[in-house]
């Protein structure tokens, strides 16, 4: 399979996934990629952290997790956009008057890879291996997902454009938990261990902490749409 007929299935897979003609789902999607939207998702997981570490071991963290995001938006936006400047479907000559654009989202020139599907893997595999439960694990994959697919739906990327970058995230957010376990390891921040307790996970996160995380993720899911028919209403 050469890469003409991969450019043509990325394209029809693309016309296939790209908006529709729901206004409602227009709102939805606007509102989801947005990154104000996850801003209590993001407080509530620096509290868990801040709960269930050290001061050292979360400053750590947070130093790691903007490494995270740092690389995979350095990766995606600041070496693969301008070097292999593929047009975004939106900015695409053939295709940016047959695509539907929510709103005139229209993002800047080049779109491979995607950065938001970077940045949502990146994050969502790290916490994965740092806190280690099945539940969270699937939902922020969940999460990710979802946020790469509105990329897809708002126009702005292609689906090898999220397969991409989710490729980067995954390996960006493996890489930098193998990083802090180093760090840890080295520094002889012995400060967790594994756990045998219902009341934690393996890697010693509060069982109920995790469950404030996944109502937080969960109740944000359930306010997009209303915030979406308001938007739209007012």
């Amino acid at each position: 399979m050469d890469l003409s007929t991969l450019t043509d299935i990325d394209k029809y897979l693309l016309l296939s996934l790209n908006g529709s003609d729901s206004l409602f789902w227009d709102g939805v999607m606007k509102v989801y990629t947005s990154m104000a939207i996850w801003i209590p998702l993001a407080l509530m997981l620096a509290y868990v952290l801040i709960k269930n570490n050290s001061m050292k071991d979360f400053l750590l963290l947070l130093l790691i997790i903007a490494g995270v995001v740092a690389l995979t938006d350095g990766i995606s936006s600041t070496f693969c956009k301008p070097f292999f400047e593929r047009w975004r479907p939106t900015r695409d000559p053939v295709l940016m008057y047959i695509v539907d654009v929510v709103t005139e989202t229209r993002g800047k020139d080049y779109g491979f890879t995607s950065s938001h599907a970077a940045n949502s893997f990146g994050i969502a595999v790290f916490v994965m291996l740092l806190i280690k439960n099945r539940a969270l694990s699937l939902s922020l994959i969940l999460w990710a997902s979802m946020n790469a697919f509105t990329r897809i739906y708002l126009g702005v990327h292609y689906p090898g454009d999220i397969l991409a970058g989710t490729l980067i995230g995954v390996l960006v957010g493996w890489g930098m938990y193998r990083l802090f376990i180093y760090i840890k390891k080295h520094g002889k921040r012995n400060s967790r261990r594994d756990w045998i307790s219902n009341h934690y996970t393996p890697s010693g996160y509060l069982v109920s902490d995790v469950y404030l995380l996944l109502i937080t993720l969960f109740g944000t899911f359930a306010a997009i749409p209303v915030i979406s028919f308001l938007s739209f209403v007012y």
